[in-house]
This record gives structure tokens, sequence and C-alpha cells, in this order.
């Protein structure tokens, strides 16, 4: 008998209020979780059943007031089960066995979207109001999850925190942790009572705790082991859940606290399994928490820890069956299966707040137990609690608060306002400053012209002169030193002579007039030119805007055509299977008859659309296999007709996807067809199906070897560079991604061009291709770091040698995290290696080493990359030579 998954509940708080503060708005309904309850005896207890003689529980030190509700008598709020999935980083056991694999989850926090992987090319995706990642701290998953309760608890309802996942996922971490070494460390439970300490006052109010587990279907109280068999006592008339019997403490601070934690643990009853050395064997109750419980089909438990386990399951059982009544709005929910499922009573379809994490874990091996875990969280966000709060509302307080309020909104509105006045004022300050920047480098450009022509002009005036006096001189001797008589012809033509200069200077002064004229015009041109480029750019722009619309329209168009060409397919496929089964059936008949119906089936393969799609349910993927037989569905690998042959390699993908049918297609010849198929096919389609089935086979070691004996890599390097497709790319690059992962296959993958077949494929640039590239590099540099280490490789990285260095350090900040993460790892697994120091040094991959040993979010990477730094002695003079410490 096996249990899915294991659960582990924070329990259920109760809070009451006679004052006159108000509850929280709506705003407030996120995942939370209450961890606090009034009543000395109450496991949990809603607000129609406080009493008198309860103690009002203690308000909070501050909170907004919200109105309340029209009818003073009405205080139920709707209140959605909340689901927040929490994902639990790789173990060493899970980093040594599935290193050469990738996760079978992808969480995408942004989009609070999780896509669980079904095989290399389909997944499903599922929402929740909350996805954390493997990174997310303590404190980030405590007030997400948990202290928005802590808040409406303190306002007066009731609440619970209730984590439910397989063994070993992080549920005691999430909730039970103390963090006494690290506070960074601390669970649910600690910082829920931190937060309540600081909401109230110990002078007047107090808070008391019980610590219970339920074990084997039996209540026993954990602060005195002798008392081992509590009874629920339930009100006939309400139907509300008390425990009489158990320990009350009162809390009066934190270390106290920690102390009955400490106590309470010390009483648990645990044994260790394999998925988890530390596996609870019961459900623990502090302030109604419940703490982790056991899978049985993977945790290696008998004897008397199996009939521990089949009473958890039979636990789990009865909480699964009462949430689908709750998610399906049945008539009858069975609460009364369990104690487990009575205890919650209140929380699933009651009246708490109610807040569910579920854990989950990376390795594609406990992918059930991980679907499993992610439909139960599916199916309890369906489930509506009916919260309700008992207060006495002041309004004239009321609308002393809301005045309050309003005023701080009014007065947090001016200050946005003038901050946004002070910006726009900024930047027309800077705006006018840069056009003053301009104007005056122009008149400084337009005034070193002037003064350029001005002083040429100056220049050629004091030349002329000058040559005129010389001429004077010149004629003022010859007429001292001539004749007497003088020669009334030559003095006519001196004076003939100057008058010409004098013409030739005042031509040469109309010339520099024109010139300078020009100049101006020139620069009045190019100002026109200028402003005409900067519209036509403005225009381009624009026109650039536009196309890239188009594009990402056009793009959307051919996602939803490939959507609709999938569901084709699949139908094409389908009928192929069931023309196949026909075939079969009739080879017993006589050959006329036959012949006749096998064009009849290929007719039906080939026309879809004349096939009815309400003749029934089609026959399942493994039915048709066991019906067909896999020697006929490899034979039609080579069938004459090309639709035939390609629904054939698709049923033989999907097959491939299953770990058990591997060696059986193997065994039968076909991974032999499938590489025949990518030698001697043309069409598009068959190379990408065929490529992803050889890459499913290529997750078997054996398999590999048989892939690379067989010419699998040369065939699978020309398939991809003959290709365009992404998805042929993404599937040729994760078959030769996991070929990178054998050790023995090292020199050989490389001769055969697998190296440079993996680097050409990054021309296409799609995401998706890069990943695969990304993990086969990280595959082959592990190898190789793990060869040098052991003695059997010397030299620098063929991966330096082949020139994938330059595109590594480009991508080891890549924005995609799938592909940043195995960058990441192959710089470290190459910088492993002193013989390729030198290279990375040269090609910038130092600094990367640098970044990721200071910013990598992944601790064990990020340590990896500061051991390697320290260590290296080529590194270390480098970085003394540039200063760096690291």
């Amino acid at each position: 008998m096996a249990a899915p998954t294991t659960t582990s509940s924070t329990g259920i708080g109760n809070g009451h209020r006679n004052s006159t503060r108000n509850s929280l708005n709506n705003q407030n309904s996120k995942p939370i979780s209450s961890l606090n309850s009034n009543s000395k005896h109450s496991l949990k207890s809603n607000n129609n059943n406080n009493n008198n003689n309860n103690k009002p529980f203690p308000s909070r030190k501050s909170a907004p007031p919200s109105l309340p509700s029209s009818n003073k008598d009405d205080s139920s709020v709707h209140g959605r089960v909340r689901v927040a999935v929490r994902l639990r980083p790789r173990n060493a056991e899970e980093l040594a066995a599935d290193a050469d694999f990738g996760d079978c989850v992808e969480l995408q926090p942004e989009l609070k979207r999780l896509k669980l992987r079904r095989n290399n090319w389909d997944s499903d995706t599922y929402e929740f109001d909350e996805v954390l990642t493997e990174f997310a701290s303590q404190k980030r998953v405590y007030e997400v999850v948990a202290k928005p309760v802590v808040e409406s608890v303190l306002d007066g309802y009731n609440g619970t925190v209730m984590a439910y996942g397989q063994t070993g996922t992080g549920k005691t971490y999430t909730l039970g942790r103390l963090g006494e070494e690290d506070t960074a460390a601390r669970g649910i439970m600690v910082r829920a009572m931190e937060d309540i300490l600081a909401g109230v006052s110990l002078e007047t109010d107090s808070i008391s705790v019980s610590y219970l587990q339920l074990y084997m279907e039996t209540i026993q109280d954990l602060l005195d082991p002798a008392n081992d068999n509590i009874s629920i006592v339930e009100e006939p008339k309400t139907g509300d859940v008390s425990l009489p019997g158990a320990t009350v403490v009162e809390i009066r601070n934190q270390q106290c606290f920690l102390e009955l934690l400490r106590l309470g643990e010390a009483h648990r009853f645990a044994a260790n399994t394999r998925l988890n050395t530390e596996s609870s064997r019961s459900h623990a109750i502090l302030m109604q928490l419940e703490r982790p419980s056991l899978a049985i089909d993977k945790s290696g438990s008998e004897g008397h820890t199996l009939e521990e386990a089949k009473s958890i399951n039979l636990s789990l059982s009865a909480l699964g069956k009462c949430i689908n009544a709750l998610a399906e709005n049945s008539a009858h929910v069975p609460v009364r299966d369990s104690k487990l499922t009575r205890l919650l009573r209140d929380s699933f379809g009651g009246t708490a707040r109610t807040s569910l994490v579920i854990t989950i874990g990376p390795s594609p091996r406990h992918r059930g137990e991980t679907a499993s875990t992610i439909m139960f969280g599916q199916r309890a966000m369906k489930v509506e609690n009916m919260l309700k709060l008992k207060e006495e509302f002041d309004y004239k307080s009321l609308s002393r608060r809301l005045d309050i309020q309003l005023d701080k909104l009014i007065a947090e509105h001016e200050r946005q306002q003038k901050v946004f006045e002070d910006e726009i004022e900024k930047i027309t300050v800077e705006a006018q400053s840069q056009i003053s920047e301009v104007k005056r480098n122009y008149e400084d450009a337009l005034e070193k012209e002037r003064l350029k022509y001005q002083k040429e002009y100056v220049e050629s005036i004091k030349k002329l002169e000058e040559k005129w006096m010389m001429n004077q001189q010149k004629h003022a001797i010859e007429s001292m030193v001539g004749r007497k008589d003088g020669n009334s012809n030559v003095i006519s033509s001196n004076q003939n002579g100057s008058a010409e200069e004098v013409a030739e200077l005042k031509r040469l002064l109309q010339k520099e007039t024109l010139l300078k004229k020009a100049a101006e015009d020139d620069v009045s041109n190019l100002k026109t030119e200028l402003a005409e480029l900067r519209k036509l750019e403005a225009s381009r722009n624009s026109e650039i805007l536009k196309l890239q619309k188009m594009l990402e329209d056009e793009a959307r168009q051919k996602e939803r055509l490939e959507g609709d060409i999938a569901l084709l397919q699949s139908q094409l496929l389908q009928l192929s299977f069931e023309a196949d089964e026909t075939t079969r059936r009739l080879d017993r008949s006589g050959p006329e008859k036959i012949l006749g119906d096998l064009d009849s089936l290929i007719s039906q393969v080939r026309h879809p659309q004349l096939i009815n799609s309400e003749n029934g349910e089609k026959a399942s993927i493994a039915k048709l296999f066991e019906q067909v037989g896999l020697q006929k569905i490899l034979s039609l690998l080579e069938a004459e007709d090309a639709d035939v042959r390609i629904h054939a390699v698709k049923v033989v993908a999907n097959l491939a996807a299953e770990e058990t049918n591997q060696q059986k297609i193997v065994e039968a010849g076909g991974l032999r067809s499938l590489l025949t198929l990518l030698r001697s096919s043309e069409d598009e389609t068959i190379h990408r199906v065929a490529a992803g089935a050889i890459a499913n086979l290529a997750m078997n070691e054996t398999n590999q070897e048989l892939i690379m004996a067989q010419g699998g890599i040369s065939l699978l390097s020309i398939t991809a560079a003959n290709a365009d497709d992404p998805q042929t790319l993404r599937m040729i690059a994760g078959a030769i991604a996991n070929l990178c992962g054998n050790d023995k296959l090292q020199a050989k993958l490389r001769g055969e061009g697998g190296i440079k077949a993996l680097l050409g494929m990054v021309r296409c640039k799609h995401p998706d291709v890069l990943a695969q590239i990304a993990r086969g590099i990280a595959n082959f540099a592990k190898c190789e770091s793990r060869a040098s280490t052991q003695g059997t490789k010397t030299g620098r990285s063929l991966l330096i040698e082949d020139g994938a260095l330059p595109w590594i350090v480009q991508n080891a900040n890549n924005e995609a995290s799938p592909i940043r993460r195995h960058i990441e790892l192959a710089l470290c697994h190459l910088a492993q290696h002193e013989a390729n120091a030198k290279d990375m040094i040269i090609g910038g991959a130092l600094w990367e080493l640098v970044r990721i040993s200071r910013d990598c979010s992944r601790e064990d990477i990020r340590n990896l990359a500061h051991r390697i730094l320290s260590s290296s002695p080529t590194f270390q003079s480098e970085l003394r030579r540039l200063r760096i410490d690291c």
C-alpha cells in the first residue's frame, strides 16, 4: 500500500475581540496562517463559540480600520483557501544521481505559475496564489504565507497554516525550524510567535499554548507524555471541537516558547526512512500545528513503522476526501472519517482563514509524488471558508480613525504631487540647459568661422598695401635718378600702373566678400539638411515600431496555428494507430479484402476531417502499443507513404518518453530505424520528432554508447547544420547534451563534430535551444573536470580548443536562468583544471568567475567559484596583479 504524499500543517488559531477596533478589509485575504488561540482548552473554536469565560484576544498595537458590514448581525466574510507552492533545492544525492537531467519542475514566480514537465517537449502548467523558488528565504515564505494570518488572528479571526508534500521536501524546515544557530533559518512557528508577542500587551493580555501529537489515531500530550489518550469533545449544537484534557502553557516571552518547542520535540515519535533520515512519524499539533508524516512506497517502512505509516495514510486519505468534497460543493463532507479531519474541520469549509503551502522537490525520479502534491493544492484552492469576526463597532471611533486615515492619504497625495512637480521642473531645467548648450556651441562655431574669414580678409588687405607701398617707393626712386627733363610718357605709364593695381585690389576684396557670403549660405544649408535628417530618423523609428508590432502579432498568430496543428496531428496519430490495428486484424482475412480495407484506413489517416470525432474515446498510446505490437509500429517507419512515416515516428517518440519502453525499442531495432530516418528523410517534421525520440533514448547510458557506435552524433550534426526550425534544433541539442554527460564518449563525441554542432546551433538564438546547448557544454565540462581530477586527461579543455569559451563568457550572465545556471556550472568546471586558467584569463572568464563567487543566486555554485579562485595559483596571481579581493 502506498500513500502519495505527506502532509504537515500549522494549526488553527482563534481570536476574539470586544474592542472598538474593526477588522482589516479584504486586501488582507492573501495566503495566510493563524497561530494563536485564546481559549485555554480549545483546539479550535469559531467566533460563535466564544463566551464570557473566554478572555478577549489582545488587539494589535496598530492596524488600519475598515467599514463594517451593513448587516450588524452578519460578520461573515468569504475567504478562499490560499495556496502557495515552495520548491526545495536539489540535495546531495540528487545532484549526483540527476546531474545529467533537467528538473521536472520549472517555476515562473513572476506569473505565479508552475510547469510540470512530462517529457523533453511537453509540460503541464498550473497557477497558484504564490510560487516560491528554491532560493526563497524563510523570511519571504513567512511574510507571504503566514504573516497575514497572524494579523488576521490578532483582529479576531480563526486561522490555519498547513503544509502538504512528499517526505523530505521541506515541510519541517518551512514550519518548525527553530533557527538557534542561524536566525535567518527560523520557521513559521517561531516568526509567528515573535509577531504575536510584538502585537500584544502582556500586562493585560495572555497567550496560552498546547503542544500535542496525533499518532496512530491517538492524541497525545507532548508536554506531559503520561497524558497519552486525549479525547476530542464536540459541542452538540455548534459542532465546535475542543480538547479539555490537553496541557496549557502560558507564554510570556520568546525564550519560553522556544523551550516549549524543544521539550515537545524531545517527546516526538521519529524513525529513519530512505527518503528522509529525520522523517516524523506522527502529526504534531502546536496551537493547532501539524508536522510531517510519511509516504510508504519509497520510504522503506516495515514492521511497526509500516503500521504507523498506514495510520498516517488513513488520515491523509480522509483529508483528501474532505478537500475533494468541499471543492466539488458536495452535500456531504466526511469530516468524521479520522481525527485529523475532525481537528481541521474549521480550517476547510469552516470559519478560519486558511493558508496551504505545498512543498515539492525538483527530481524527475519523484515526478508522480510531485504531481499528486500539485493536484492536492489545485483542489484546495477551490475550497471557500466563511470567515467570522465577533466585534462591537464604535462608529464614532471608527469615523475618527477613517478621518485620520483620509488625512494621511491626502498628505501622501500632496507629497507625491510635489515630488511629481519637482521632477517635471527638474526635467524642464535640464532640457533648457541642454538647448542653451547646443545654441552656445553653434554660436561659437559661427563666431570661429567669422573670425577666420575676417583674419584672412585683413591679411589680404595688408599684403596688398605692402605691395602698393613697395611700388610707390620704386617709382619715387626711379623719378629721382632719372633724367631731369623727365619723360611725360613714363610718368603717365606709372600712373596707369598704379590705377590698375588699385582696381585689382578692389576685385580681390569683392571676391573675398562673395566667398564669405557663400560660406554663410553653406552653413545655413547644412542646418536645414540636419533638421530634415532628424525628421527622417523620427519617421523611420515610427515605421520600425509598427513593423515590430506586426511581427509580434504574426508570432502570436503562428503560436495559435501551431497549437491547432498539434491537435490535428494528435488526431491523425490516433487514427494511424486504429488503421494499424485494423490491418493487423485483417491479416488473417483474404488478400483482396485486406488491400481494400488498408487503402480505406490510409485514406482516413491522410484525411482526418472525414472521421467523426464523437465515435467514442480513443485508445491510449500504451493500450494501442499492446494491441498493435512494437514490431508493427517500427515497420511503419519504412512505409512508402510520408504521412504514415510521420505518424509512426511520433508514436515511437511518445513510447520512448517512458523509461520502461526504451530498452524494448532499442532491442527491436527502433534506434537503427530512427537514425536511418535522419539519414534518408528530408521532411522537417520527421527530423524534429526523430531527434526528440533519440534524445529520450539518450538518457540511458547503454543507449548512449549504441547511438555513438551507430554514427548517431554525425547524423545529428548534419541534421543540425541543415535545420532552421527552433524546435528541431532544440531536440537535436537535447540529444547531444545527454550524450555529453557520458565520460566514456568525450573524445569520440568531439571527434565526430558534436561540440562544433552544439556551437553551430547558437545561430538560432532561441532561448530553449540555447538552454540545451548550455546544458550540453556544462555536462561536457563536468566530465572533463572529473577526468582531469582522476588523472586520465591532461592538457587544456577540448571545449576551449573548439572555440566554445567566447560564447560561454558571453552568456555567463544571460537573463534566462536555465542558460545562466548551466553556463555558470560550465565555467566552474573549466576553472577547476589549472591547464585552462591562462586561456580563461585571456578570454575574460576570470571576471565572470569573480562575479559568480559574489552574486550567483545558487549558494553551491557561488561557493564552488570562490573555492576555485582561492586555490588556483594562476588566478590568484592575476587577481593580485589587478588588486582584486576575492
